[in-house]
């Protein structure tokens, strides 16, 4: 199989790593998905389906008259904000490439834009590339579950794991506000006149912080905090996001329960609840027999063997998990430090990664293609 130019993935991660995207400009988002439609149609010969949904756009490229059978997924906002080319442009020197979102996860898409021009045949490939998976994709979910619920495989293009690894397993994730409303009073002449919503913040804090279980794996923390107005004001209002991450459903909803049974500890204070379970735990179930597969292949392809690794970090590939396709993911680019000032990317390792992609997919289409003809071929024996 061919590998990758590496000179031709530069230049398509330069494209799409200098337009930026932050999850909630929706302008940004626009702009870089035109960046990203226009390297798909150079590579593919083909235009993607723009699908905007609330403003925010997302891709999808489909090949073939049927329902997709291999899903290619992957995201094109950052956690960067517009201007951050300005303190981490990008570069590639000493053969590490830097920018912002370049890890997570504009290298992937790149790679899975040139794995899928190398397929000797599309037919029955989708690619899905969204923009709001930094912020737990709401606006996204349901047309990711909508591609996959065909599909025999998906593979997901977030960065790899620590050294490489593919992401096999991930914890599921779940995303709560608390906000406690109290009673403003001036905090010098009558403090006692009212209800701090500050020091009510504060108990649930404590109280959240207890839920976690660190024996089964499981983290809540409490994370954007706020109380207050003024410094001679009691805080009338006060709010924290939690932050919540199981290895297993059950935990989920033991968290879940506890949240939303939490209740004040001062008089006249009230709490509220917003938030929920975000994704589900993707088991190790769900990605080991693709995994084997991968590490199949990878003699062909001159490297190996490949290191399974279980993450706390949730990706869409927890929500086509969660519907029983079987899913890996961390196949996109090895490098480090995703939402940090030192994300990069080892330049080495993308054209065989891009390899490795083209021949898992064509090794599941392929499959496919078998058992169709072997359908065929006994229904011509048994008239």
């Amino acid at each position: 199989m061919r590998t990758p130019d590496v000179s031709s993935l530069l230049a398509d991660i330069e494209a799409l790593v200098c337009c930026e995207s932050p999850s909630k400009d929706h302008d940004a988002l626009t702009h870089s998905a035109a960046a990203v439609a226009a390297v798909g149609r150079r590579l593919l010969g083909a235009d993607p389906e723009y699908l905007v949904t609330d403003g925010c756009t997302h891709l999808r490229w489909r090949f073939g008259d049927g329902p997709p059978r291999v899903l290619l997924l992957g995201h094109h906002d950052t956690v960067w904000p517009v201007g951050s080319l300005r303190t981490h442009p990008y570069s590639v020197r000493d053969g590490v490439l830097r920018g912002p979102g370049c890890f997570d996860m504009k290298a992937g898409i790149v790679m899975a834009l040139h794995a899928a021009a190398a397929l000797p045949q599309r037919e029955g490939l989708a690619i899905l590339i969204t923009g709001d998976e930094e912020i737990g994709s709401p606006r996204s979910r349901p047309l990711i579950e909508e591609e996959a619920r065909s599909c025999d495989a998906v593979f997901v293009l977030e960065a790899s794991a620590e050294g490489g690894g593919l992401k096999c397993r991930r914890k599921g994730a779940s995303l709560y506000r608390i906000e406690v409303e109290g009673r403003a009073a001036h905090s010098g002449l009558e403090p006692d006149k009212g209800v701090n919503a500050g020091v009510e913040i504060a108990h649930q804090i404590l109280t959240v912080a207890g839920l976690a279980d660190a024996a089964l794996g499981t983290t809540v923390v409490p994370t954007v905090l706020s109380a207050g107005t003024t410094a001679n004001t009691v805080p009338a209002a006060a709010q924290v996001a939690v932050d919540v991450r199981a290895w297993d459903q059950a935990e989920q909803e033991r968290v879940d329960r506890a949240l939303r049974a939490l209740r004040p500890a001062l008089p006249g204070a009230r709490v509220h609840i917003t938030g929920g379970i975000n994704r589900p735990p993707l088991d190790s179930a769900a990605s080991s027999e693709l995994f084997a597969l991968a590490d199949s292949l990878t003699p062909d392809l001159g490297f190996g063997p490949l290191i399974a690794a279980a993450v706390g970090g949730a990706s869409d590939g927890n929500f086509t998990a969660g519907l029983g396709i079987p899913t890996l993911d961390g196949l996109g680019a090895v490098g480090g430090g995703a939402h940090a000032d030192d994300e990069h990317v080892v330049v080495a390792e993308l054209p065989q990664r891009t390899a490795l992609l083209t021949a898992l997919a064509q090794a599941v289409l392929a499959r496919r293609t078998s058992e169709n003809d072997d359908e065929r071929a006994g229904s011509a024996s048994h008239p």
